[in-house]
């Protein structure tokens, strides 16, 4: 992928897929800590398949691209449970 980003094809449905695949991993979640994993445990597994089907996806270079504007969503909130935005 040569854009700097990764996009997901424009459909009307994708906001709604978003939600919905939140959902399913806030429940992954919920249920590994009812089974006794440490949730910063699960974060950095859920972290490592995220980046491993993002490369899979659009490729190493796209993904290393926008991981380097995650430090400036982080910072501005974009991450935090109680969106600023």
């Amino acid at each position: 992928m040569s854009d700097s980003t990764i996009q997901l094809p424009e459909a009307p449905d994708v906001s709604a897929a978003k939600h919905a695949a939140l959902s399913y991993v806030a429940e992954a979640f919920a249920q590994a800590e009812l089974d006794g994993l440490d949730p910063d445990c699960m974060a950095h597994a859920a972290l490592f398949a995220a980046f491993r089907e993002l490369v899979a996806a659009y490729g190493e270079d796209a993904v290393a691209r926008y991981a380097e504007s995650l430090p400036e969503r982080l910072r501005a909130g974009g991450f935090s449970r109680g969106m600023r935005h």
